[in-house]
């Protein structure tokens, strides 16, 4: 039986206890700077084969969209699909999850215009199988969605075991159950729910019931009552009950919590339930522990062929980030690479080369140098070795190779706003005119007319083509001195190609950057969803012309690379000198020697925008809470404004340098969760966010924007002025200064967004899970140099690069002590966890 947290008061502490428990504080003040960050990317690829929500009859008129919930909290959904069995919805998300949570759901709804959408079906993994389908595509059956098994939350319970003793002896005994409180109720309809509990001493001759009152609008509440039930009695004892407890056996009894939603004129909705059997308590006596709420009867299950199928990518990453000093040896041997030659001797060029396999293992390096100003250099190295290897000038950075990965990650990074000022608007236009732009013969439409669409393509060909080479001022400076790198080595590498200086710099921002946007707005949040196929059908073509256009090497030759005549014939009309130039113009002054500061900062860029419950300023001591309304809320690196519909006039704007604080609110201020507040010019905006990722978004970016204003506060107050009070510490003054401290803005690059201690965690974990090609490698670098043995065969470490093994066989050694000394670090504090049956680690009981 595992340790449980119980009642007892504890005994006095001697010196010796006393010395280990200021040992244990220091320790516990060290956790405390610890962090468990979780993220979930992945994409929702396609349904097949759903089942109707209403008879066969309606099933090719079904339209269809899906939702992902944190437990059951809904934080994002796709777009709507219509009249499929089979939808293709090709949604990618990435979110970080602000919060604890037990299990992730993926819901597919049927749309209905006059009702409530209707459940189709559902995908439900807990938190622990996760790991499970990490990184990889994988078909889920659909199971029924059943209100039964909806369920979500903990529940605080304290029991008691103890005998009944009169002056003639012991009669019996009696069992106490004292509902605490529950933790993380779901949202009923959006709004906090109305909960209460029943508690049932159930056996196979008895179920006694007892409820505790309703509290009013809470996910959290706090019940504090204790309920009294007879279990057993002597036979001696002769006063009646209505139950035969004396014949019972203490081994078949059981208590059963329910928790429900008290809903006035409807039924009851159920919250869920846990079991805890009554003999655990004979050893126990007292029992004081957090439960998680249990399904009904586990739910109902159903035939996955009925529902159809859902296929999905997720991968889920939790990391557990240690305090900063923990990682700064490896950050230092990291940050060295530019400077160790050859660069493949660098723990930064040695961790791309282990996971080449691997595309996203780059990402948290690059981050790191470009928080600290070393990416420049290092990847100048990188496409210097990597150059030394390439033959023929027109194949020059057309692999996937460390360095074409480093420069792709970094203008995802650094380019955003850039993507955004240059290509949004015109997107925008394509996705929402829906002109007809096919001019393949054989997938035109009947009635199509060729001549236009082609009209059509053309001018929307123009418009980005034209974005693109006008926007040179917004190009970021980091992204103009990478290609201005770029063309000074491949010039170097190729004196007598007078072609290869455009064509080094043009096939990471045409090609990688530019022409992949246009192909997939909603991969760059460019559009909030994966467009429409016709829609999709457009912006391919216009990649695919996008991509010739900027190709300085086709330019200079004939259209053959083209496999479609109909590709060849609409290309055609773009072949002039003016395009040329134009296209040599823009690459020159992205890539020149001049210095130049970005321009791209001066426009409004538009950092987060979205729908929220706003409440209502200007009314007096924040009477009533009625006042809450919808409001599209919008967020520039300038100001934060609100309007009435997304698209309208602002109804208010705010000087992002006039925001003196931003932080949570508690729930019980308005009875309602996820709610922050943004403190300017010593007036209050409440806000609440849809959900609790939309909430922890809104809190980074604003704090991220305001967090070197003048006149910052350093207290706040966590909820509302009503009643002639603050209700958080009841001072009666409307101008009293905060009763808690604001929160610390980690220091962040707002345009980088980089987090260095969780991106040196990450490449902890890289290295580590590649364990066994360091060893490869070491061995490789051994045999080569380190020692006179027997050599080993070329095969076996030439998928490495060794330029210089004594070299390299350091900076390997360096990094294993550097990832020895981690994993011992995060031994320590993993020999710390959450005790079982506490809050951060509850009780999986029965169910029925």
């Amino acid at each position: 039986m595992p340790a449980f947290i119980n009642g007892y008061d504890k005994p006095a502490l001697n010196a010796p206890e006393q010395r280990q428990k200021s040992a244990l504080a220091m320790a516990e003040e060290d956790d405390a700077k610890i962090r468990i960050l979780q993220s979930l990317r992945g994409k929702i690829c396609e349904a097949k084969n759903l089942g109707s929500v209403s008879g066969p009859n309606r099933q090719r008129d079904l339209c269809t969209f899906c939702t992902i919930s944190l437990d059951q909290e809904e934080v994002f959904r796709t777009k709507v699909f219509d009249k499929s069995v089979s939808p293709f919805y090709g949604e990618d998300f990435y979110f970080e999850i602000p919060r604890p949570f037990q299990c992730l759901s993926f819901y597919v709804y049927a749309k209905s215009v006059f009702q409530r959408d209707l459940p189709v079906g559902k995908v439900s993994i807990r938190k622990d199988d996760l790991c499970k389908y990490n990184g990889r595509e994988h078909w889920f059956s659909l199971q029924t969605v059943d209100p039964n098994s909806e369920v979500q939350g903990k529940v605080h319970l304290e029991m008691r075991l103890s005998e009944v003793i009169t002056e003639n002896g012991p009669i019996g005994q009696h069992l106490s159950v004292r509902i605490i409180e529950c933790n993380e109720l779901p949202l009923i309809s959006g709004q906090n729910c109305d909960p209460y509990a029943t508690v049932s001493l159930v056996g196979p001759a008895r179920s006694d019931q007892k409820k505790t009152k309703v509290k009013k609008k809470t996910s959290n509440p706090h019940f504090e009552e204790t309920f009294f039930f007879e279990v057993t009695r002597s036979s001696s004892y002769s006063k009646k009950s209505h139950f035969q407890v004396e014949e019972e056996d203490i081994e078949k009894l059981e208590i059963k919590v329910d928790v429900w939603n008290n809903e006035n004129l409807a039924q009851d909705v159920f919250l869920g339930e846990t079991r805890v059997p009554v003999k655990i308590l004979r050893n126990d006596h007292i029992h004081k522990a957090w439960y998680l709420l249990q399904p009904k009867g586990n739910g109902s299950k159903s035939k996955s062929d009925d529902l159809g199928s859902l296929r999905l990518k997720l991968t889920y990453i939790e990391d557990t980030v240690l305090p900063s000093a923990c990682y700064m040896p490896l950050c230092n041997l990291l940050l060295k690479s530019p400077d160790v030659k050859p660069i493949s001797a660098s723990a930064a060029h040695i961790l791309g080369d282990i996971c080449r396999e691997r595309y996203e293992a780059v990402l948290p390096m690059v981050r790191l140098l470009l928080h600290n100003n070393r990416f420049v250099p290092f990847v100048s190295a990188v496409a210097a070795l990597e150059l030394d290897n390439t033959q023929e000038a027109n194949t020059i950075f057309r692999g996937n190779s460390l360095a074409t990965r480093c420069i792709d990650d970094m203008m995802k990074i650094v380019g955003k706003n850039y993507l955004s000022v240059t290509l949004k608007p015109v997107i925008d236009e394509i996705c929402e005119s829906n002109k007809t732009c096919e001019i393949d013969p054989i997938k035109l439409k009947e009635g199509d007319n060729v001549e236009v669409n082609k009209e059509n393509l053309q001018g929307y060909v123009q418009k980005v083509f034209s974005s693109i080479t006008q926007s040179s001022s917004n190009c970021p400076p980091l992204m103009c001195d990478v290609f201005r790198s770029l063309r000074h080595l491949a010039c170097k590498r190729f004196p007598g190609d007078p072609h290869v200086q455009y064509s080094a710099v043009s096939s990471f921002v045409f090609l990688r950057f530019f022409a992949v946007a246009v192909l997939s707005p909603h991969s760059f949040q460019l559009r909030s969803h994966h467009p429409e196929p016709e829609i999709s059908r457009t912006l391919t073509l216009i990649s695919k012309t996008i991509q010739t256009l900027g190709s300085w090497g086709s330019l200079s030759k004939k259209l053959s690379s083209f496999k479609e005549t109909y590709m060849y014939d609409f290309f055609k009309s773009f072949q002039e000198e003016k395009c040329i130039e134009k296209v040599k113009k823009f690459l020159d002054e992205i890539s020149s020697n001049v210095s130049k500061e970005s321009s791209g900062l001066e426009d409004a860029v538009v950092l987060k925008e979205g729908e929220v419950q706003k409440r209502a300023q200007g009314k007096k001591h924040l009477v009533g809470l009625r006042h809450f309304q919808k409001r599209w809320l919008r967020l520039t690196n300038r100001e934060l404004s609100y309007h009435k519909h997304k698209g309208k006039e602002a109804l208010c704007t705010i000087n992002v340098k006039n925001i003196r604080a931003v932080e949570k609110l508690d729930e019980s201020a308005f009875n309602r969760k996820n709610m922050f507040q943004v403190v300017h010019s010593e007036k209050l905006l409440y806000v609440q966010a849809g959900n609790c990722v939309e909430a922890s978004e809104w809190l980074e970016v604003l704090s991220q924007v305001s967090r070197c204003n003048e006149g910052r506060l350093a207290t706040f107050h966590s909820s509302s002025y009503t009643s002639g009070a603050w209700q958080c510490c009841k001072n009666q003054s409307n101008n009293a200064p905060g009763c808690k401290p604001c929160t610390t803005t980690m220091l962040a690059n707002l345009q980088l967004d980089i987090d260095c201690d969780r991106e040196a965690e990450r490449i902890f974990s890289l290295l580590s899970s590649n364990d066994t090609k360091l060893q490869s490698m070491e061995d490789a670098c051994a045999s080569l140099a380190v020692y006179q043995g027997p050599q080993r065969e070329p095969e076996e470490y030439s998928k490495f690069t060794i330029q210089e093994p004594k070299e390299t066989f350091q900076t390997l050694k360096q990094l294993r002590n550097i990832m020895e000394e981690l994993q011992r670090q995060h031994n320590i504090r993993n020999d710390t966890t959450a005790q079982y049956g506490s809050l951060d680690n509850p009780i999986v009981g029965k169910t029925s």
